[in-house]
């Protein structure tokens, strides 16, 4: 919390912007601690390394929702929160290459991890929206994975665990990397555009493809 609450203080001395940007960041940290904290006291493991530097990717993704509460900000500032975001996008990277060096991937770790992508996508979305580089069908983008969670509430076999799959990482850590470069303020607002249509047909593509595969295999199993 100390982290989140530092660096979005700093982001908002440094741009003179409204300390509201600080309490959004704490609020939202405290958001994502409170269920990791419980989940991984369920799983009585270590806390390791891996999932430390997912704690960070964490405190970046807070920050920068901490700021979707002042429009103004994300309009004004919108290079800074790109950066912010292509740091965490990074790290991504970085703590799965770390599980997979120290052999501690786990089954909460990678949990942890997906949903910190999936919330970095959606405050992704809608800081685009806000900064007003794309229209609202953005959205979908940051919303498709919370749509097909609750699909799975209704219908079980969309909880059925996947196959790994090249594609379905990559179109997930693009979608990142798109919305983020969306933010800059000096690329052509059709071409943010077009990458961000790209962006969605793809990860459209990726899901139907996945919801195929679990339909199928439900259709077998009844």
């Amino acid at each position: 919390m100390a982290a989140a609450a530092a660096l979005a203080f700093g982001l908002q001395v440094w741009l003179a912007t409204s300390p509201a940007w600080v309490a959004g960041s704490v609020l939202v940290y405290l958001g994502v601690a409170v269920p990791v904290y419980r989940f991984w006291s369920a799983a009585r493991g270590g806390f390791g390394w891996p999932n430390r530097v997912t704690l960070a990717r964490a405190v970046l993704v807070a920050v920068l929702a901490g700021v979707l509460a002042l429009p103004e900000i994300v309009q004004r500032h919108g290079a800074v929160l790109a950066a912010l975001a292509a740091a965490a996008l990074v790290l991504d990277g970085l703590d799965g290459w770390i599980a997979r060096l120290l052999d501690g991937a786990t089954r909460f770790g990678a949990r942890f991890d997906m949903e910190v992508d999936a919330l970095l996508i959606l405050v992704l979305s809608i800081a685009v929206v806000l900064a007003d580089r794309a229209g609202p069908w953005v959205l979908a983008i940051g919303g498709m994975r919370y749509a097909f969670v609750a699909a799975g509430r209704a219908w079980p076999w969309l909880r059925r665990e996947l196959p790994l799959s090249r594609w379905r990482k990559f179109v997930c850590a693009a979608q990142g990397f798109v919305l983020a470069a969306a933010l800059l303020p000096w690329l052509p607002p059709l071409l943010a555009q077009a990458a961000l249509a790209l962006a969605l047909a793809a990860l459209t593509h990726s899901f139907a493809r996945d919801t195929l595969w679990l339909w199928r295999r439900r259709v077998r199993i009844s």
